[in-house]
């Protein structure tokens, strides 16, 4: 950090007597981001709904909240045919004006909280948004996963003398193929598959940089997830560690499972829809959590 300081330094230095250039950047589209991780705690009789909606900005700014004109998820169990055998309704409205977060409508005729006994294994979850006149569409399948059995802080380092190490112990679900995503808080994340220890105990380590003090609680939470979501993530780990965090800036380049419906008849067939660049970024996930609280010593 002290090497990457003094080469800013100095940059700024040898720079301070040029000229100042305005460079006319060329206008782009704008595009909604859903932040749609919904984390299911089954200790709890609700789930947690929050959805963050923001929309792009020109290069270097800070995407900003942006309002939708509708927002619901519906939810229940697809029949053979792909269609839902039953269907449940959670019609979502801003939480605070100018937020951008998006939480269940607390004044309408029902109740349209989400139930954690709801999200079971088969369940499928809509989310349908309308903004600026275009109509966005996103499904997943709740993703159950396991808890974790054991963490505790190691004494090892990785990089250099300034690391903590935790390790995590947890124990693969073995009657199908899983994947999982680590929330180490910081905006730091991980994705793990079990190709090589299914239906297995597995232990790892994850080193913290500088981040954490003797005295600090770190709380670390292990999600489920399908393939889908697991690459999702794997690829916006790729370009987003260490700027901020994955659900802060996501990326252009890695699209996710929201997409723009706008006119179209048939919105099941969302891969063959032949308009490639109709979509809004991030993603929208329900996922069973399960997390342990760690006290850092030294």
């Amino acid at each position: 950090m002290r090497k990457l300081l003094i080469s800013i330094l100095t940059f700024t230095a040898i720079t301070s007597c040029e000229d100042v250039i305005d460079v006319n950047l060329p206008e782009v589209e704008t595009r909604l981001v859903v932040d749609g991780l919904l984390r299911v705690d089954k200790s709890e009789e609700f789930v947690d709904v929050r959805i963050t909606m923001r929309e792009t900005s020109v290069f270097f700014d800070e995407n900003q909240p942006t309002q939708v004109e509708n927002a619901v998820i519906n939810y229940g169990v697809l029949n053979d045919s792909g269609l839902f055998e039953s269907l449940s309704f959670s019609h979502l409205v801003e939480e605070a004006p100018g937020t951008g977060v998006y939480v269940p409508d607390p004044n309408f005729s029902s109740d349209q909280r989400i139930r954690t006994a709801s999200a079971e294994p088969g369940v499928v979850f809509v989310l349908q948004v309308t903004h600026k006149g275009k109509r966005y569409f996103a499904q997943t399948e709740y993703a159950p996963t396991v808890p974790i059995d054991n963490l505790e802080q190691g004494n090892d380092t990785f990089i250099d003398d300034e690391e903590t190490e935790v390790i995590v112990t947890f124990t693969d679900d073995g009657d199908n193929d899983n994947f999982y995503v680590f929330d180490f808080m910081y905006g730091e994340f991980l994705t793990v598959e079990d190709e090589f220890f299914q239906g297995q105990q597995f232990e790892f380590s994850y080193f913290y940089d500088d981040k954490v003090m003797a005295g600090q609680d770190v709380t670390i939470s292990i999600l489920g997830a399908d393939e889908d979501f697991y690459n999702y993530m794997d690829l916006v780990l790729e370009q987003t560690q260490n700027n901020g965090g994955v659900f802060q800036t996501p990326v252009a380049t890695v699209r996710g499972n929201v997409f723009d419906v706008t006119g179209l008849d048939n919105i099941t067939v969302l891969d063959n829809v032949e308009r490639p660049n109709d979509y809004a970024l991030g993603y929208f996930a329900v996922v069973q959590e399960f997390s342990r609280t760690l006290t850092i010593t030294e």
